[in-house]
C-alpha cells in the first residue's frame, strides 16, 4: 500500500488570514510518465491503450509553454497517465521519427490507436482545457463519429 503525498499550500482567506493545508494529492496527478517512443509504442499495444506523441525541442517556446501550463494542470495529468500512454520525442535528436510523422512546426501532438496506427495529429500550443478536451474526444472514440467542433459542443 502506497502512502498518500501531502503537499503544504498556503492559502489567504477572505477575510486576511492566512492558513497552511495540507492537500493530498493522488500519485497519478503529479507528473506525466513519459515514455520513449519504443517503449510508449509498444506499452500502448500490450495495454491496449491509445499512444499520445508529444514532438518538441529545447529552442521551443511554445513547447515550454506548453510544458509549464498544460502538463503541470492535475486533471490533464491524471487523464492522459490513466488513459493514454504518454511519449516525448524530442524532434531534434529524433530527426527520422518527427520526418516520419511529418512534424513542421512545433509542439505537434500525434494520437496513435491501440494498434499503433495514426488518428491524427494537430499543431501548435494548447492550454490545459482545450488539450483534455481533446484528449476525452479520442480516448472515447468520438473522432470516429462526430467532428471537434460536434463533440465540444456536448
Amino acid at each position: 500500500m502506497t502512502r498518500p503525498t501531502f503537499r503544504n499550500v498556503t492559502i489567504t482567506l477572505m477575510i486576511g488570514i492566512v492558513a497552511s493545508l495540507a492537500v493530498t494529492i493522488p500519485a497519478d496527478a503529479r507528473q506525466i510518465r513519459w515514455y520513449d517512443y519504443d517503449e510508449g509504442t509498444s506499452l500502448g499495444k500490450k495495454q491496449g491503450k491509445k499512444v499520445l506523441l508529444f514532438f518538441w525541442a529545447d529552442w521551443c517556446a511554445s513547447c515550454e509553454k506548453m510544458k509549464k501550463e498544460t502538463f503541470r494542470v492535475p486533471d490533464v495529468i491524471a487523464f492522459l497517465n490513466k488513459n493514454f500512454i504518454p511519449v516525448k520525442v524530442d524532434s531534434e535528436n529524433e530527426k527520422r521519427l518527427a520526418s516520419r510523422y511529418f512534424v513542421r512546426g512545433l509542439p505537434t501532438t500525434w494520437f496513435l490507436n491501440e494498434r499503433g496506427e495514426r488518428i491524427g495529429s494537430r499543431p501548435g500550443f494548447m492550454a490545459p482545457d482545450l488539450f483534455l478536451s481533446i484528449l476525452k474526444y479520442m480516448h472515447t472514440n468520438s473522432y470516429r463519429e462526430m467532428s471537434f467542433s460536434e463533440f465540444a459542443e456536448k
